[in-house]
């Protein structure tokens, strides 16, 4: 596998628009139609205004995802992995290969939803097996657990990118380097490039994007890995994953979008969107009822509402990665 150099910036490092345009015989695939033909059909046509006036932003994300191919996408899914993904196919057709890691810590539905993804989209896709839970590491729960997640994830698809002398890319944006994220140290040891962080996008950009390509992952709610429900220090065990799976499961079914079940042996903390907090007491029955068919006694609703990543909270000074 080709390896790249992490560059925390927000400026493109690419070539000039027009030497990337250059190389594919004086205009790129989505200056000349060829992207029309390639999915049968043109964008709509404000999603191509959008396109003109916002070049400065999408142009240079095409011209480093040029730099980089071919790529290797890994593919959760979620709003930003999944812009990566079309952006990637759309720019270099079957040199990016879309790839879904498939383990207990993927919820049902998401390893559902990049089937479907793949299928609307003509993506290159392939679901691979990984084995978290196999690591002792990992499943000690401490706070450096998605360090050994994405180790085990580039463990699986630098093979595969290798055999395609591909480069792995990540959905990383500008937002996710003020968080506690040592899964992207982990990536970026193991050759690992992140092109939204090279191109300057945030989760807004990502999301507005989305939106203009008419892409239905626009509004997408986050949706982390069935692991993050666990707070550091508890064990991660399959038993504990597919709780928490059946019992966010159960509350989707009810129409709930935005939402954490918080795992703590026998109760579970409920975070939903502050806008459906009064909606989630006032049918606290079925949601109580939903919650312990996942094998739940005590069922909380955590009247703060959904926060993303807040079980960082809880950590000291990170601990440094050791082999």
């Amino acid at each position: 596998m080709k390896r790249q150099p992490l560059l925390f910036t927000c400026r493109s490092i690419c070539p000039s628009f027009e030497r990337a345009a250059g190389e594919l015989g004086g205009r790129a695939p989505w200056q000349d139609g060829t992207m029309e033909r390639r999915h049968g059909r043109p964008l709509a046509g404000p999603a191509e205004a959008s396109l003109a006036s916002s070049s400065r932003q999408l142009g240079p994300l095409r011209e480093r995802l040029l730099d980089l191919a071919p790529v290797v996408v890994a593919f959760s899914g979620g709003a930003d992995s999944a812009f990566l993904a079309w952006v990637a196919h759309d720019t270099l057709g079957q040199a990016a290969h879309a790839v879904t890691a498939v383990s207990a810590s993927l919820a049902p539905e998401e390893e559902s939803d990049c089937r479907a993804l793949a299928r609307e989209w003509g993506l290159r896709w392939t679901p691979v097996v990984t084995h978290e839970l196999a690591n002792p590491a990992y499943s000690a729960n401490d706070g450096q657990r998605c360090y050994w997640c994405k180790a085990e994830l580039m463990d699986a698809l630098v093979p595969l990118a290798e055999r395609e002398d591909a480069t792995v890319i990540l959905g990383v944006n500008v937002d996710d380097l003020g968080d506690h994220r040592p899964g992207q140290q982990a990536a970026a040891e193991r050759g690992a490039a992140f092109p939204l962080v090279e191109a300057g996008f945030t989760k807004a950009d990502v999301r507005a994007w989305s939106s203009r390509l008419g892409l239905r992952t626009w509004d997408k709610p986050a949706a982390a890995c069935l692991a993050s429900r666990i707070p550091y220090g508890t064990p991660v065990t399959l038993g504990v994953l597919e709780s928490v799976a059946l019992a966010e499961s159960g509350l989707r079914s009810m129409g709930f979008r935005q939402l954490r079940v918080r795992h703590y042996g026998p109760l579970a903390r409920l975070e939903v969107h502050r806008d459906e907090l009064a909606r989630a007491f006032e049918e606290r029955e079925a949601v109580v009822n939903a919650v312990r068919r996942a094998g739940y006694t005590y069922v909380t609703l955590d009247l703060e509402g959904f926060r993303s990543g807040n079980l960082n909270q809880a950590l000291a000074e990170p601990a440094p990665v050791t082999a």
